[in-house]
């Protein structure tokens, strides 16, 4: 039981899942956000654009087709949302610098930045 016990705290203290957990629940308070984007400020303007926003009442007969349209056109509304702000969230970040690998005059191999001999052809590298 103690063998058990020590893997999961390994499991668990490992970096990527407690990044998990910090994504999860930060997802659950944005979801929030985005809902009410959506429902307090989206679906109001689209109700302005084009009448009352809502088709829960069109139904073939006992097929509610009218709530699954409610659901698609809030899903898109939801998809556009995070999709603006991820992209804004992008735009903020930093841009990484990559550096180019350093290659081997004489050979063209890719080599180390602190090498002083190519270990492909082993020519002094200055």
């Amino acid at each position: 039981m103690g063998k058990l016990l020590k893997e999961f705290k390994e499991f668990a203290m490992r970096g990527n899942v407690i990044d998990l957990a910090v994504g999860v629940v930060i997802g659950g308070a944005f979801s929030a956000i985005v809902t009410s984007v959506v429902e307090d400020v989206f679906t109001p303007l689209i109700g302005m654009i084009f009448g009352q926003p809502d088709f829960s009442g069109i139904q073939l007969g006992s097929i509610m087709i009218g709530n699954f349209i409610n659901a698609v056109i809030n899903f898109l509304i939801v998809a556009v949302c995070l999709f603006a702000v991820v992209k804004a969230i992008n735009k903020m970040k930093k841009p990484v610098e990559v550096k180019a690998p350093r290659t081997c005059p004489y050979c063209k191999q890719e080599i180390a930045d602190d090498a002083t001999r190519c270990p492909h052809c082993t020519s002094e590298l200055k």
